[in-house]
């Protein structure tokens, strides 16, 4: 199957953000949507506004640390819907801060979220993709996963993870499967509000305010990925604001 119309797609992290608008959008062509989040009020909002514009959802509150979340969230497309065609891993936090604050707790939750969630999302759908023969996994890594700078050490470490952990499983799919990764510059969504460092925090919100792009700009080259060919596998994909350094 090309094209969006009548694909199956599960996205983590939909309820605000990248997520939400890439629902919203793969919804306005015609994809059915199974949505994934932690804030299930927010999931339901999303669900409503793409059901009263005549669209179709599910929702299931998913966290992405919990292995058994992400396998109900696949079995849930295939309880609704009959398949899986794509899997958007889109959930992520970004707890940034200097090293030395040593919040030691807050790098281990960006690894269990960034790292060990994309790779709970491949557990669970590779199986349901090779026993189908065609699926899509497509993953938001971060314009931070080509480049370091102070205080993003291991938020980026756990970007140039999710690059690494999806070149090797684009290695591996062979013919059926395709496998894309998306690394968004500054967008408007509520990442500055993560860090629990003032400082950080008050310096990302002034790069956001001055220099993002909207969340549908992610969506749109989401939708480019998919709406391939079958045949086509568009690997890699990074968008930044044109004011962006």
């Amino acid at each position: 199957m090309s094209g969006i119309a009548g694909k199956v797609v599960a996205i983590t992290g939909a309820g605000s953000g990248i997520g939400a608008a890439t629902a919203s959008l793969l919804a306005e062509r015609g994809a059915r949507l199974v949505l994934g989040g932690r804030r299930s009020e927010r999931l339901a909002e999303v669900a409503a506004r793409i059901e009263q514009a005549g669209g179709t959802a599910v929702h299931l509150r998913t966290d992405v640390t919990r292995r058994d979340d992400l396998h109900a969230l696949v079995a849930l497309a295939g309880e609704r819907f009959g398949r899986l065609d794509v899997l958007v891993g889109n959930a992520g936090v970004g707890t940034i801060s200097p090293l030395d604050d040593l919040r030691v707790e807050e790098w281990d939750h960006m690894v269990d979220v960034n790292v060990k969630g994309v790779l709970h999302g491949i557990a669970a759908a590779l199986p349901v993709f090779r026993a189908q023969g065609s699926g899509h996994f497509i993953t938001t890594a971060s314009t931070a996963a080509f480049r370091v700078v102070p205080a993003m050490a291991v938020y980026a470490g756990t970007k140039y993870a999710v690059r690494a952990i999806c070149e090797g499983l684009r290695q591996e799919a062979g013919d059926a499967l395709r496998v894309t990764t998306v690394s968004p510059g500054v967008t408007a969504t509520d990442f500055a509000e993560a860090s629990t460092n003032s400082r950080v925090r008050a310096e990302i919100t002034k790069m956001r305010d001055e220099l993002a792009m909207p969340p549908a700009a992610i969506a749109r080259a989401i939708a480019f990925a998919i709406e391939q060919p079958a045949g086509v596998d568009v690997n890699e994909i990074v968008v930044r604001p044109t004011a962006q350094g």
